[in-house]
């Protein structure tokens, strides 16, 4: 699992583009959201650096958060 701080992901349509970003590497990819919270977790195996990368290249620069909350 990956979790993911989008500051860019502000209205209804966004979370809608990053899964479609992330899903161009494996369609079947588990993506949940909070477009309150502006993170998103991703269950793919994909090393991080291709979901970072993804993600900027579709517009929505990311950074991953720690899980040891």
């Amino acid at each position: 699992m990956h979790l993911f701080h989008i500051p860019g992901m502000t209205c209804g349509g966004c979370p809608g583009a990053v899964t479609r970003a992330i899903q161009k590497l494996d369609p079947k990819t588990r993506i949940e959201g909070s477009l309150e919270d502006r993170t998103i977790t991703v269950a793919m195996d994909k090393a991080e650096v291709s979901l970072l990368a993804a993600l900027e290249n579709a517009g929505y620069p990311a950074q991953a958060v720690s899980d040891d909350r």
